[in-house]
């Protein structure tokens, strides 16, 4: 039996209460009642204002060799797949590579632009997980999001890696990390603070 080397890591951008995202998420608004316009700006804001000053952290998220998303984060489509929909990040989304959505509703896998292929899986997250992890081979498996994704992944203990990048608001409510979640024991890693965010990484002790 052959020992994987890849780790199953989550990325998540959170306020410093929690949360991933607002209250009341529309498809207009898809991160809700966020501090800004309801597309994550101020959340992401690290992502996109200061890449320079945030290059680690952005080259580590990219550097999984498969990925793993919930239907909410791939996009605002419920119920069946009701028009044709390729998640919100354009003909060439920055994967680039297999990404695994997590759904109810079969539907063929989507080729797109630079090498990224999403596949639905209908049958649970550690059918995800699998899938995920033979397609990474000894590469890391990133569950990308959104928050009630990790935190099933998190409760069912299939976690090893877990980055927050901790952003100075509060939301108050809306869909918070660790719902639903068992007592973890966490071992820090690292932590660094940039001018608007600070990243933390825990090793999940299992």
């Amino acid at each position: 039996m052959t020992t994987r080397t890849g780790k199953v890591t989550c990325d998540l951008s959170i306020s410093a209460d929690g949360y991933s995202a607002g209250p009341r998420q529309t498809e207009d608004r898809p991160f809700g009642d966020d501090g800004g316009d309801g597309w994550g700006g101020t959340l992401h804001a690290w992502m996109f204002d200061t890449p320079e000053e945030n290059r680690a952290e952005l080259d580590r998220i990219n550097a999984a060799a498969a990925f793993i998303m919930g239907r909410n984060m791939f996009g605002p489509v419920r119920g069946e797949w009701d028009r044709p929909w390729n998640g919100w990040w354009g003909d060439n989304p920055p994967f680039h590579g297999p990404v695994f959505v997590l759904t109810h509703h079969p539907r063929d896998p989507q080729p797109m632009d630079g090498g990224t292929t999403y596949h639905f899986v209908t049958d649970g997250i550690e059918s995800a997980l699998k899938r995920a992890r033979d397609a990474a081979g000894d590469g890391d498996v990133s569950i990308h999001g959104g928050a009630t994704t990790i935190n099933q992944y998190l409760a069912a203990g299939l976690v090893d890696e877990l980055r927050l990048h901790i952003v100075p608001l509060t939301l108050g409510a809306g869909t918070r990390l660790f719902d639903g979640v068992p007592a973890l024991k966490l071992e820090q890693v690292e932590s660094r603070a940039a001018s608007s965010v600070t990243h933390v990484t825990y090793r999940v002790l299992h």
